[in-house]
């Protein structure tokens, strides 16, 4: 009972969310740091899976504020 257009945008989300499972997040000076390399592929289909921009999702990803 879900139109197709709803189904391919629950699709895409549930797809980008299993992308940002498989992101590598290297920890940097004992933990207190965090960096995702800008080129990994998981990163790559997220952003553009939901539209985001690359850098502003690599940085806020490893930022808390």
């Amino acid at each position: 009972g879900v139109k197709e257009s709803h189904q391919m945008t629950i699709f895409r989300i549930i797809a980008a969310i299993l992308h940002l499972g498989n992101l590598k997040i290297q920890g940097e000076r004992d933990g207190e740091f965090c960096s995702v390399s800008s080129e990994d592929e998981h990163l790559s289909n997220f952003c553009s899976l939901l539209g985001v921009e690359h850098s502003q999702m690599q940085h806020w990803l490893c930022h808390r504020k």
